[in-house]
């Protein structure tokens, strides 16, 4: 994947050039994979020195670093419609059309594959807990005050950022400390192997992991404001939405790495780590991100980030955790489980793109 780095010089030129939206929009994105995935490199080479906590702690920072860099860019250029469909995109992505992949490509070489049903089913329980948490703020503002957000409004919005901050914090608690035994499966390497999601080679030394990680984060903001920037144009000239660009292209370039770490590890017959890594991503985008967003909003963004999902996007996201929590419960999975998650996601794009006013 580090042939895609070229696409770094390549977008920085096309900019300066003035060329049309769509080109540049489409340039940046194939830079930021590249970036995402030494992101995520860096951070396990971090992590493999720092212990089971920290190490949890720097995963969950890090390991969706790429969708939040890009999320705060569009938060500053006050895409908030953007944001919030990035945020269901990033969920859906990982929970439908990685494991969707993840099942399909690893049961095509392994027949039929097994997991560790209870973790599948303690990752699904809590991303209902953050679906549940959504439509809160979104039934209050219509029911209240169509027009704008009033102070009770911002107070509730701001009260189930932190509540959901604090869930994840017990989350970590509860995954790396008092009952780790419950998720073994993924986070214990095969035999003979000492790689973190999938990735082989050699230990790096941690001025240059350390490095790494700092360089590329700030390499992804940089292609970030160039594909948000970007973004609007695209969708007018494509005739999509900015909810569309944020459901699909957004979410899919943002978790490219984790989600291309969670196929090749399927191919190799660890289910266990597949689904750690695509389901630990969603729970980070939705009890991690989201509220790190809407606080970072009172700072950064013309207008707070609320909560505040339409009924689209609502009734995605249940189906999708649905429909995931119903394949993961009986710890197996074939191709053809992966063809059914991956007709639901298809599903649901097509819905967004061709929805054409989202409006609660």
């Amino acid at each position: 994947m580090n042939w895609l780095l070229l696409f770094i010089p390549i977008t920085l030129v096309l900019e300066h050039l003035g060329v049309p939206p769509t080109l540049l929009f489409f340039s940046a994105a194939i830079a930021i994979v590249p970036i995402a995935a030494l992101i995520v490199r860096a951070t396990e080479q971090v992590a493999s020195r720092t212990g089971e906590a920290v190490g949890g702690l720097l995963n969950a920072t890090f390991g969706n670093a790429p969708e939040l860099i890009i999320c705060l860019v569009a938060l500053k250029a006050g895409y908030l419609e953007m944001v919030r469909a990035a945020l269901i995109g990033g969920i859906l992505a990982n929970l439908l059309l990685a494991m969707g992949a993840a099942f399909f490509l690893g049961g095509l070489r392994n027949h039929t594959q097994s997991f560790n049903a209870n973790a599948a089913r303690m990752y699904s329980s809590t991303m209902l807990l953050a679906v549940i948490s959504m439509p809160v703020p979104s039934a209050f503002s219509p029911a209240f005050q169509p027009e704008g957000m009033v102070r009770e409004e911002q107070m509730l919005n701001v009260g189930i950022a932190v509540t959901l901050l604090l869930a994840y914090g017990l989350y970590l608690l509860f995954s790396l400390k008092t009952h780790p035994e419950a998720f073994a499966s993924t986070t214990i390497a095969a035999e003979g192997e000492s790689e973190g999601h999938g990735h082989g080679g050699k230990v790096w030394s941690l001025q240059r992991a350390i490095g790494s990680l700092i360089g590329a984060s700030l390499l992804a903001a940089w292609m970030s404001e160039i594909l948000v920037g970007a973004a609007e144009g695209t969708g007018k000239a494509l005739g999509m939405s900015d909810i569309f660009i944020g459901v699909v292209f957004l979410a899919v370039i943002g978790g490219a790495a984790e989600s291309g770490s969670a196929i090749a590890v399927a191919r190799r017959n660890r289910m266990d780590l597949a689904i750690g890594i695509a389901l630990g991503s969603c729970i980070q985008i939705a009890l991690f991100i989201a509220p790190v967003l809407v606080l970072a909003s009172y700072f950064i963004a013309p207008h707070p980030l609320e909560l505040s999902f339409n009924k689209a996007e609502l009734g995605a996201l249940g189906f999708g955790v649905l429909v995931g929590a119903l394949v993961f419960t009986d710890g197996q999975s074939n191709w053809f489980k992966g063809v059914q998650l991956m007709t639901v996601y298809a599903f649901i794009a097509m819905m967004f793109y061709f929805i054409p006013d989202l409006g609660a």
